[in-house]
């Protein structure tokens, strides 16, 4: 097991439990029973959107995957495919229906959507390094995907690169990992130290090394914690507020008190709101 697994499995306390394969497959079930009531919901959804004709952009994405019981790990925290990997359908005016291989990023959503609906990403997120997926449907490539982890279990940021069938894995704590997912999609035998492979793993490196100064990444995460620290604290003492986003909402102005056009009250319930 690669240190990175360790520390999620000390972190989790799973090795203080006995999951038996009866629980995985229970565990297996009850995600499956998930996935087909959401496709019931979103087949409602679709059928609207049928009857009343409306042109429209569907999007069904996750924000990340979930191990079940693989390589005796459960949730997420790392970048193993049955964790990172997630499901990404659109549908479009213009899109020819199709499936890609080509490994892709949630941070490209906002560039295709973008432009889809006909928008410059310049106004939007210039700084983005997400990539318009429209021309992938067409069959250009992506190019490499980065990934970057720096939160449970992680003593040190975890960066990762996808470049079609090779993904490639680091940080500073631990040995590099390199997989090949086409011959080992389950990411059973680490490449890294396979003569046969030194040629892509300091091609990924290179890659790597050009993104990512993971020990002023590292720095900054820690500069970042100390910072939060010191409002959580602040915000402890007297009347709490929660950090949660609370937006404000006016009763008196949701309602008709015949103090506005109720055009406008109406317009305001909307969304999106007119113009």
């Amino acid at each position: 097991m690669d240190p990175h697994s360790k520390r999620i499995m000390d972190a989790s306390d799973w090795r203080s439990s006995e999951i038996t394969p009866e629980m995985v497959r229970r565990a297996r079930r009850a995600y499956f029973a998930n996935i087909s009531y959401v496709d019931d919901k979103i087949g409602e959804i679709l059928a609207v959107l049928e009857a009343t004709r409306q042109k429209a952009i569907v999007v069904f994405l996750s924000d990340h995957g979930d191990m079940l019981g693989e390589r005796g790990m459960w949730f997420k925290m790392n970048f193993f495919d049955h964790s990172a990997a997630v499901p990404l359908m659109i549908a479009a005016p213009g899109l020819t229906a199709g499936r890609v291989d080509t490994p892709v990023s949630t941070i490209d959503l906002c560039p295709t959507l973008c432009d889809l609906a006909g928008v410059s990403m310049d106004g939007v997120a210039p700084w983005t390094d997400g990539v318009s997926l429209v021309p992938v449907v067409g069959g250009a490539e992506r190019g490499p995907v980065p990934m970057e982890y720096a939160a449970e279990a992680s003593e040190a940021p975890l960066v990762a690169i996808r470049d079609g069938r090779w993904k490639y894995v680091r940080c500073e704590l631990d040995p590099e990992m390199l997989f090949d997912l086409d011959a080992d999609p389950r990411e059973l035998t680490n490449l890294a130290g396979d003569p046969g492979h030194a040629e892509t793993l300091a091609r990924l490196r290179a890659l790597a090394d050009a993104r990512w100064d993971l020990k002023a990444y590292d720095a900054e995460v820690r500069e970042s914690q100390a910072r939060r620290w010191v409002v959580y604290e602040a915000l402890r003492n007297g009347a709490y507020f929660p950090w949660d986003f609370q937006p404000l909402r006016q009763a008196s102005e949701r309602y008709m008190r015949n103090h506005m056009d109720l055009n406008v009250l109406e317009e305001n319930q909307r969304f999106p709101r007119g113009e």
